[in-house]
């Protein structure tokens, strides 16, 4: 009993010096971390860890848009290597939209048309088009912009020529290190810290920006700050206001916020919805900014994002990522484990593919060999329809 009791006292003393140890050495977010991911079994962010934060929501408005279904809905299977696929890589969810119409939709492990999972950097885009909206309604002046009239942390030095489009084509030339599976990488702390806006406006601009591509998840977060105080609105009701209701979104979604109710959206990451709403994006960037008759983003704007910017990164233009496959160009969202909406506008093709693991890539490649499978998979079917 005794020996019991020393054990439980040591755990606790043990316990309590690792609490006081994280704090004294600012590390105290991998307390968070520990709590909300890593005793859960997981080694970086899941699927559906938006349970274990705080978030907003973004309302579902009273008129909604309901995909309608193809003629030939699931009159196709998905093929023995497609299904193999879904299986190692736990997709959870895969559609092909055709002429904006449903022409095939399955779902696995449970999850469904409605159920909320993690966007990951997908909602990089969205806020992308937050800015677009920005400039269109004049609060924004223009992609070159400087940060620094909105944080004078960014006045001086080489910040002082970041602009607002810099941030957007991932062209800071700040010294964020996009490491997911280090706890002690910025992005690990900018993923649990109750303090993103401090992790964020202590960053360093070490190299000229705008000159080249570096994908940094810090400068969409620093992008969503500046359109925060541009706009007088958090980017929750940013994008209720001026997409997910006008795009008539069937669902509530929720963006993870940095702590309780009156931090910040993690503008990089994390905004918790389902494939059909989601495909959303792709139409409205499909149709130049255009939803049904009403033009809700500048059509210039959207060309512009979904080409490259810098010649030698032909892969990233304006928070969209740009592919190549088959022959057919293609503009997509992109988020970790593999969220992808790929779109295709001139066969008027979207696909969405949602899931817990993506295809290891090769450092120095930008996409894994499994969105070319999603992309053949879904032309296969369509050519066994007919279409």
């Amino acid at each position: 009993m005794k020996s019991l009791k020393k054990i439980i006292g040591l755990l606790i003393i043990s316990g309590i010096s690792v609490v006081l140890l994280a704090y004294a050495t600012n590390t105290d977010y991998l307390l968070k971390a520990v709590r909300t991911i890593y005793l859960k079994g997981h080694v970086t962010a899941f699927l559906d860890d938006y349970h274990e934060f705080d978030n907003r929501t973004i309302a579902a408005g009273p008129v909604k848009y309901s995909w309608p279904k193809h003629g030939l809905y699931n009159t196709t299977s998905a093929s023995d290597g497609l299904e193999k696929k879904h299986q190692e890589m736990g997709t959870i969810a895969y559609v092909v939209i055709k002429n904006d119409s449903v022409f095939y939709e399955q779902y696995y492990q449970g999850y469904s048309d409605s159920s909320n999972t993690n966007s990951f950097s997908m909602v990089k885009s969205m806020v992308s088009g937050l800015l677009g909206k920005s400039i269109m309604n004049g609060t924004i002046k223009s992609l070159d912009q400087p940060v620094g009239d909105f944080f004078p942390e960014f006045s001086q030095g080489l910040a002082a020529q970041t602009t607002v489009g810099d941030l957007a084509s991932m062209s800071s030339g700040t010294n964020w290190d996009e490491a997911y599976y280090s706890p002690l990488s910025i992005t690990t702390r900018a993923y649990f810290d109750d303090h993103l806006r401090e992790v964020i406006l202590n960053l360093k601009v070490i190299d000229t920006p705008g000159q080249k591509f570096k994908y940094a998840s810090g400068d969409t977060q620093l992008l969503g700050m500046v359109l925060e105080k541009a706009n007088g609105k958090t980017l929750s009701e940013q994008l209720t206001e001026y997409f997910w209701q006008p795009l008539g979104a069937e669902h509530d979604a929720y963006w993870q916020l940095d702590s309780e109710e009156s931090g910040i959206e993690k503008a990089y990451c994390c905004l918790a919805s389902n494939a059909l709403d989601f495909a959303r994006f792709g139409k409205l960037y499909k149709e130049k900014g255009n939803w049904m008759g009403t033009q809700i983003l500048d059509s210039a704007y959207v060309a512009k994002s979904i080409s490259p910017r810098f010649e030698d990164s032909p892969q990233y233009g304006y928070g969209w990522w740009m592919h190549s496959h088959m022959g057919h160009d293609f503009f997509m969202m992109k988020g970790h484990l593999g969220q992808y909406v790929i779109v295709n506008p001139t066969d008027n093709v979207i696909i969405v593919r949602l899931g817990h693991l993506h295809s290891k890539r090769e450092q120095s490649r930008d996409f894994g060999d499994d969105i070319p499978i999603y992309i053949e998979e879904a032309y296969k079917m369509l050519l066994q329809a007919g279409i």
